[in-house]
């Protein structure tokens, strides 16, 4: 019987945050298995049986490497891409192939018995902003007063009531390429008589109050540990989103009210989530207001400002000494 030991790490080509967990494991000499779901069939086999209660044995082949199933004891899941296939295979064939490379693949690996940072399914269900608010809300954590419509109407009476500034968030991310310039949607701060265009009836928005701030917290938690940090903006763009501007922010280490800490592990806890990048505006008054958790959000840039051991928290859940 093979001995679980092997952490496998699955995520893109490209990716420096991956890379830092690799780099700790590796000074541990903990084995790691690095692989991208888009190999899948073309660079990367696989063969895995079971016969028994032992669990699946075999092999994922790359062509360097050989992993047998049974030796893995946590994933890594940070962002792997999806299956690739030749450009031979028919395009109307492609997506029955990629629904059984997922099945099939993507369902063994799901089969281990391992620790998933994050657990996918989990993952994908918490990115949902409308069930963190809601979760957030239901913990004890302060929540900007919300509106998700495609009424222009609707959204005019909102910002009305609001009485104030109202921020329009998108959904999840949204990146594309113009004229070869990569282009990205980021929060705008909307002015009351600003709200209500006819285009809102295009598709879902998202609408909060302004809260006041003083500055934001990131505040990332693995497993029971937290680690918080001040992000104090420098440019009018990034005190309305700090993503749009990281060139201006200077970051404090700093500890969460005992109140926020105990809201933040319930939320975790409801999700099913081991691992969440959560953003806090601080308002003037040292309130802490809840905007969003990432169930895989980026860590590396306030790491290497701070020197908060993130990277060694999350080796420590991959390889179960956490406890």
């Amino acid at each position: 019987m093979s001995v679980s030991t092997t952490v496998l790490v699955l995520t893109g080509t490209f990716d420096p945050t991956a890379d830092l967990v690799i780099e700790e494991l590796n000074r541990r000499a903990v084995p790691v298995f690095r692989a991208d779901t888009a190999w899948f069939p073309s660079r990367l086999a696989v063969a895995a049986g079971l016969d028994g209660p032992a669990g699946w044995h075999g092999e994922l082949v790359t062509g360097r490497r050989v992993l047998d199933p049974a030796a893995v004891r946590s994933v890594y899941y940070r962002r792997p891409t999806p299956a690739e296939f030749p450009p031979e295979v028919p395009e109307e064939a492609r997506a029955v192939a990629a629904a059984e490379a997922r099945r099939g693949f993507g369902g063994l690996l799901a089969a281990l018995p391992a620790r998933w940072l994050p657990p996918p399914g989990r993952a994908a269900e918490a990115e949902s902003k409308p069930l963190q608010l809601r979760v957030a809300a239901g913990c004890g954590l302060r929540v900007p007063r919300t509106l998700i419509t495609n009424c222009p109407d609707r959204a005019r009476e909102f910002a009305e009531r609001i009485g104030g500034p109202v921020v329009y968030k998108p959904f999840a991310p949204v990146r594309w390429t113009v004229g070869g310039r990569s282009v990205a949607v980021y929060a705008s701060l909307l002015r009351p008589q600003d709200v209500g265009h006819p285009s809102i009836a295009t598709t879902a928005h998202l609408f909060q109050e302004w809260v006041p701030k003083a500055y934001e917290v990131r505040l990332t938690a693995v497993g029971r540990r937290l680690f918080a940090a001040e992000i104090h903006a420098g440019s009018e763009a990034a005190r309305v989103d700090w993503r749009s501007d990281y060139d201006s922010l200077d970051y404090r280490v700093c500890e969460p009210p005992a109140a926020v800490a105990a809201a933040v592990h319930r939320m975790l806890e409801q999700l099913g989530l081991p691992y969440g990048a959560f953003d806090f505006v601080v308002t003037p008054a040292g309130e802490w207001v809840f905007l969003e958790v990432n169930p895989n959000g980026q860590y590396g840039f306030v790491e290497q400002a701070t020197g908060l051991p993130v990277t060694a928290a999350i080796c420590d859940y991959l390889e179960g000494t956490d406890a």
